[in-house]
């Protein structure tokens, strides 16, 4: 009775355990032979990643330091360059307070042409790198210097394999994507141009669970100045007086908030108020002075403004201006824009892409890779190029946290798979 109760259950395991083996078996026909020697690779290299990993982070590299940042850039430069990759540092004008770029490129002639794009600088400087079990922690490891040693080591990967030199790549290491210098076709040119010379691109800021990036919202500034008549408190309402700046930045505020507050992945926030009998504001700071008695004569208003694409900035926009104009009596207002980053906008291109990292994360058995809401990640130096081609962000380390703040940390034990599956995806996307 025993052994014939038993009989389905032992039937059931054979089942499960054959259905196991052939999903296995399946994930492996999948992985080519020289994909698995790429795989081999990596795991040899792991510690080197890591020791890598720990010497970057313990170079301060904020945006300001120019020689900080491009200590940085020397250290990727000497691993590329022994890879028999070309290596260029690409200065950025004296009167910018900006160190340059990093650019290195493959000098094979087959393939799609591929752009990996990363960024040297931090915000802050200071904490060293310290390991405590899988977590890694110091100043920029998230963000996102863990991300250029995964696509780093990707490269690699390849190059040990022998098949780096076959392909049409450029690498570049930004220094100022923190915080950009202007003019943009000055301090983003090169990015432009490589972007003109590639069919794709790919960016590694730090992956966000199980997804990457198709779009990013970009970012803008804008600023409202008003004023108004001024005098004793006891005129203001009267015809001959008006209202006051204050009144009316109050009613403009409150309009953006009421006409634009329900837009998907549309932001704006008034960042800096300052209004009195006099009022001035510059490089986010701002003083006023004024009575009680008086009538406000001037408000200044800084603030950001965010968006999917550049069709929904413009109507942003317009709609501000138009709620500008309608100013009560007494008063008068101006606002003023000043383009920051650009939209990645998620089109079809980069839907794509992430179609094709999805395969190589199933075939690796690391599971599916999904999209993530645009809404939830800010702007990125991949918008200024993804106007001219599909991109994919957000497939750096892993596990970031506190970002641009101290304490801030990754999780080193997400290096080797997101390697593997960065070097997978360049391979098939190159060949």
């Amino acid at each position: 009775m025993m052994r014939v109760e038993n009989e389905p259950s032992s039937n059931l395991m054979r089942i499960l355990l054959s259905v196991s083996f052939l999903c296995s078996f399946a994930a492996a026909q999948s992985i080519a032979p020289v994909e698995q020697k790429l795989l081999e690779n990596v795991d040899k290299n792991a510690a080197a990643a890591v020791r890598f990993l720990g010497e970057i982070v313990d170079i301060d590299s904020p945006t300001e330091d120019i020689q900080g940042v491009k200590r940085v850039g020397a250290a990727f430069a000497r691993e590329l360059e022994a890879m028999g990759m070309k290596v260029r540092w690409v200065d950025m004008p004296a009167g910018t307070g900006r160190a340059g770029h990093l650019i290195a490129e493959t000098a094979g002639t087959s393939g799609k042409r591929l752009l990996l794009l990363g960024h040297l600088d931090t915000v802050l400087k200071g904490e060293r790198f310290r390991r405590e079990g899988d977590r890694g922690f110091g100043t920029g490891i998230a963000d996102m210097k863990g991300g250029d040693v995964i696509a780093l080591f990707a490269l690699k990967a390849l190059h040990e394999a022998g098949m780096l030199k076959k392909t049409r790549i450029i690498f570049m290491l930004t220094g100022d994507e923190e915080d950009s210098c202007e003019p943009v076709s000055v301090c983003r040119g090169d990015m432009i141009e490589a972007a003109e010379r590639s069919d794709l691109a790919l960016s590694f800021e730090g992956s966000i669970r199980d997804t990457a990036t198709v779009g990013r919202r970009g970012a803008s500034s804008w600023t409202l100045e008003i004023e108004a008549k001024t005098g004793h408190s006891s005129g203001i309402f009267r015809e001959s007086m008006g209202y006051g700046a204050i009144f009316e930045a109050s009613r403009i505020l409150n309009e953006f908030r009421n006409q634009l507050g329900g837009e998907k992945y549309l932001t704006f926030n008034p960042s800096l108020v300052v209004g009195g009998t006099t009022a001035s504001a510059k490089n986010a700071e701002g003083s006023a002075s004024g009575k009680t008695n008086v009538v406000p004569a001037k408000v200044v208003v800084d603030g950001d403004l965010r968006f999917i694409s550049e069709e929904q900035k413009e109507r942003a926009r317009a709609k501000m201006r138009e709620i500008v104009s309608k100013g009560l009596p007494g008063t008068t207002a101006k606002i003023t824009f000043l383009d920051g980053i650009p939209a990645m906008t998620p089109v079809e291109g980069n839907y794509s892409l992430l179609r094709e990292l999805d395969k190589v994360s199933r075939d690796l058995g690391f599971g599916p890779v999904e999209a993530l809401d645009p809404g939830d990640r800010g702007a990125g130096d991949i918008a200024f190029i993804s106007h001219l081609i599909p991109g994919l962000d957000g497939i750096g380390i892993g596990g970031g946290s506190n970002s641009h703040a101290k304490g801030e940390s990754a999780r080193l034990d997400t290096l080797p798979m997101l390697t593997k599956r960065a070097a997978v995806l360049i391979y098939r996307l190159t060949r």
